[in-house]
């Protein structure tokens, strides 16, 4: 059987946009995958759980930020605080039950952020979750701090810069608006408590999130039970076949 094609409206006047959801039924907890900076819902590590997912019965949910895939809106729109909003719609609305967030990169991000939103909004809703390379406090830490001065004014000057990307034939287009948006979600360096176990995969290679981002993210989930898996011969993508079957394992450790 194949997963569901759906759209879910979000944001209303100017800020209205449908968001494409793929959706597989089965049993849970269920999983939600929340893929990185311009990425969609197609890549190998969500294609792998959902694979996953219909071998095993297990429920999960996919989908496109805005701008992003087969979503509608501009990705000259985007922010933390829209790509929050339309993970948060995704979980609220499409969703039913206990839900492991599977954060890759930029998801990773957008994950802690919407699983620390639960655990006052919705407790018990985040069973877990598996963070990919999280790229934690990425406007400040791995966009802003890598910028030059010249292309800082660009930005300023212009309202955007593009960036050659080496995951991507499209140059990234990193908007002023992105970067000062992303002000207000910062984790810095302060304890962070979910209420729930996380399992973080990291490649040492990993030239996009260095390494010691992951170290950092662990010693503030001090409260809650973490793993962390660092994988020597890794970079940033995690989708060879064996860190494929990483990613499962750790899901599958989970729940």
């Amino acid at each position: 059987m194949q997963p569901e094609h759906k759209t879910l409206p979000v944001g209303a006047g100017a800020e209205a946009r449908d968001i494409a959801v793929l959706a597989r039924a089965g049993t849970g907890p269920g999983v939600l995958f929340l893929g990185g900076f311009m990425s969609d819902m197609l890549g190998s590590k969500a294609e792998a759980l959902d694979h996953w997912a219909a071998e095993k019965g297990r429920a999960i949910t996919r989908f496109d930020y805005s701008g992003h895939g087969q979503s509608g809106g501009d990705f000259a729109d985007g922010t933390i605080t829209r790509w929050l909003e339309e993970a948060r719609a995704v979980l609220e609305r499409e969703t039913e039950g206990p839900q492991i967030l599977v954060g890759s990169s930029m998801g990773g991000w957008i994950a802690l952020l919407l699983a620390l939103e639960m655990t006052t909004r919705a407790p018990g809703r985040i069973a877990g979750l598996v963070l990919l390379a999280p790229a934690v406090d990425m406007t400040r830490d791995l966009i802003l701090a890598r910028m030059t001065p010249a292309e800082r004014q660009e930005m300023e000057t212009t309202g955007a810069l593009r960036q050659p990307s080496a995951y991507s034939d499209q140059p990234y287009l990193i908007t002023r608006k992105l970067i000062d948006d992303g002000e207000a979600h910062l984790l810095g360096h302060r304890p962070v408590a979910l209420g729930a176990p996380v399992h973080i995969l990291q490649g040492v290679l990993d030239d996009e999130v260095p390494w010691q981002v992951a170290i950092d993210l662990v010693a503030q989930l001090a409260q809650d039970d973490v793993v962390l898996t660092v994988i020597k011969d890794a970079g940033h993508r995690l989708s060879r076949p064996e860190d494929l079957k990483k990613l499962i394992a750790a899901v599958e450790a989970i729940a």
